[in-house]
């Protein structure tokens, strides 16, 4: 048969320089894709934190520049009891008023076309999101309704 090998404890010079360098260019590849990866998720939730406006802020920024009716805002507000109406005719077209949590004198008109949520009704914290036309009406593409009933019990014990 053939003669068997045998280390002799010698040090084979090139592969201890290949060995780092794979680690090497495996660590530079392990940050790009860690760097790519921070970077989709920070532009991710810069996306969706999307802060929302009181009406007196909303406003505040209309009176200070007359542009910002052509700006996408959200507003949170609660709607007025009694200004709920459905237009009759194609599509659902919803009117309401929106009225600041703290301020009362604070109001706006809002038309929305669509569904409106669930547990929307006369009373509801609302987010609304769309422009604040020059005419003084909200036109929203998208209608929430807060729920905040579950959680002000709990609100209220945990002061307690």
């Amino acid at each position: 048969m053939g003669a068997a090998l045998r280390f002799t404890g010698g040090a084979c010079p090139d592969r201890p320089e290949r060995v780092t360098m794979k680690n090497g260019r495996f660590f530079v590849g392990l940050v790009g894709v860690g760097a790519v990866v921070a970077y989709l998720m920070w532009t991710g939730i810069n996306a969706s934190m999307v802060y929302y406006l009181t009406p007196v802020e909303l406003m505040a920024r209309v009176d200070g520049d007359p542009s910002f009716h052509q700006v996408g805002v959200k507003v949170s507000g609660r709607v007025v009891e009694g200004s709920w109406e459905r237009r009759a005719g194609a599509g659902a077209v919803h009117t309401f008023t929106v009225v600041d949590l703290e301020e009362s004198q604070v109001l706006f008109a809002v038309e929305y076309e669509g569904i409106l949520p669930d547990t929307f009704n006369d009373t509801a914290e609302v987010v609304v999101e769309g422009t604040y036309g020059a005419d003084g009406v909200f036109r929203a593409h998208t209608v929430l309704t807060k729920c905040g009933s579950r959680y002000e019990a709990l609100e209220e014990e945990l002061a307690a």
